[in-house]
């Protein structure tokens, strides 16, 4: 069950977390989204909420007939992937600084892209296809970005993606990923945020950002037609870098062998069915936790993360909480941290360990282990993970 309650003008927010744990703008934010009259039963705030840009990361909310592109985030479809190999600890090199530099040699990080559209298996390349030959129906807006939306499809990105390889409990070793759809995914965010911030049944909203498309308009049918494209871009962009990544460790490592992936967004739209009722739910920060639902929630460089199993929570609208969640903005871990700090924080993690990821410092984050134990009721752990690779965009 959540921990607390804020009161909205439309209905409450329940919250995962304490609220004099939660930032003061984070809490105007929730207020400000439990006011929107569109808003359906509760909006419920996730173990690891924070401020965001636009609406709160860590919110979960259910809306009948209408969607919030804030609610969604600039990141369409950003989420997680997970990866279990057959090696173990024991397999591998004393030193892993020459495997991370082959995987980013590989993969492109930041605003990089790749030199030409990637080769990958037959079966992905198809979807690949599939997905671009629908391109030229998304907004004229974004239409020149084709291109370098195919190059930019199986690269990493900057901020808080990242490419891990870890170690569970039992020493086997993961490959793990976090990466979002792109340019493309943000253009296509911020051209309809804009276009939702004019229509006339926004204007009276408490915070115009959390401006929404109402269903049966021809602004609602455009934004979901472009916002499940970019979803499944951000999908595939984890598909593709998982085949890259592979082909690099099986030139280390001949005899590997991998698991099926688990996959999953945490910041998009689902058309649900919750308290018998069919709505819209944005996820932005959380990821998909119905009953027996998989899903990954990463802590931080230099920190645990978490295979789980969802529980079903109607109370959380079936979620959970997709990190560990900033405790600091980046501006103010980069005032506060040093590169002393930085190689402590992330001692036997094979990483850089420069001023340019000093704003990713695990210092930043919060405490991974007491956002699992507030959603215990959300989620079932089933793999603890440790990084000894990372890799930043």
């Amino acid at each position: 069950m959540s921990i607390s309650q804020i009161k909205g003008n439309t209905v409450d927010v329940h919250l995962w977390t304490p609220v004099n744990e939660v930032e003061s703008v984070a809490l105007d934010q929730l207020r400000n989204t439990a006011s929107i009259p569109w808003v359906f039963h509760h909006v419920a705030a996730m173990a690891d909420v924070h401020y965001g840009n636009g609406a709160t990361v860590g919110s979960v909310i259910a809306m009948k007939d209408a969607v919030c592109p804030a609610a969604v985030g600039v990141d369409i479809g950003c989420g997680m992937g997970a990866m279990m190999t057959n090696l173990t600890a024991s397999q591998l090199p004393d030193s892993l600084k020459a495997l991370r530099l082959a995987i980013e040699e590989q993969i492109p990080v930041g605003f990089n892209s790749h030199t030409s559209v990637p080769k990958i298996p037959l079966g992905i390349d198809n979807k690949r296809k599939k997905l671009f030959n629908s391109f030229n129906l998304l907004h004229p807006g974004v239409q020149e970005r084709r291109d370098r939306a195919l190059v930019q499809c199986g690269t990493l990105g900057g901020g808080n993606h990242f490419i891990e390889l870890c170690l569970d409990e039992n020493d086997r070793v993961w490959l793990m990923l976090h990466s979002g759809s792109r340019n493309i995914g943000k253009e296509i965010a911020e051209a309809h945020i804009k276009i939702a911030k004019t229509l006339e049944h926004n204007q009276r909203l408490p915070d115009r950002n959390l401006a929404v498309f109402l269903v049966s308009t021809k602004e609602m049918n455009s934004y979901r037609q472009d916002l499940y494209w970019a979803q499944e871009y951000a999908f595939l962009n984890r598909e593709v870098m998982f085949e890259l990544c592979k082909s690099v460790l099986v030139k280390f490592f001949p005899d590997i062998k991998f698991e099926q992936p688990i996959l999953c967004h945490h910041n998009y739209v689902a058309e649900e069915v919750h308290y018998d009722e069919k709505v819209f739910v944005t996820r932005k920060g959380a990821i998909r936790a119905g009953d027996g639902d998989m899903g990954i929630i990463p802590g931080s460089m230099g920190t645990r993360s978490y295979v789980v199993r969802g529980k079903g929570s109607e109370e959380s609208f079936q979620s959970a909480s997709h990190g560990a969640g900033r405790r600091m903005s980046r501006g103010a871990a980069k005032k506060k941290f040093t590169l002393q700090d930085l190689e402590e924080q992330t001692a036997g993690v094979e990483c850089r360990k420069d001023a340019g990821i000093i704003d990713e410092i695990p210092g930043a984050y919060k405490d991974i282990d007491k956002v699992m134990a507030n959603q215990a009721d959300l989620v079932d752990v089933v793999a603890e993970l440790r990084a000894v690779i990372c890799i930043k965009g």
